[in-house]
């Protein structure tokens, strides 16, 4: 069997906060945040993690709003363009 080296600390703490934001925990990854914050991660990186976290779980609630709607028979205003869909060129946004 091969020794596979372990995640970094920092790493973990890295999903381990976006994940918390994604799924609206209520701890809201503050824990994790503080533990970056040590281990000396940059803000910008951390930034980068919590926004790409907020726009999972800001497109999860409107794909399931809109399917919601749509069972339901509501019809409500349109949802703004999901940035993981294809822009007018075709080419991904993400």
């Amino acid at each position: 069997m091969t020794q596979q080296a372990e995640l970094h600390p920092s790493i973990v703490a890295l999903v381990s906060l976006a994940a918390s934001i994604a799924t609206k925990h209520p701890s809201m990854g503050l824990c994790q945040l503080r533990r970056l914050r040590d281990y000396g991660v940059p803000a910008h990186q951390i930034d980068a993690v919590i926004e790409i976290a907020r726009h999972i779980r800001d497109e999860a609630g409107e794909r399931l709003d809109a399917a919601f709607d749509a069972e339901a028979g509501q019809t409500s205003a349109p949802a703004t363009a999901s940035c993981c869909g294809t822009g007018t060129d075709g080419r991904s946004c993400c």
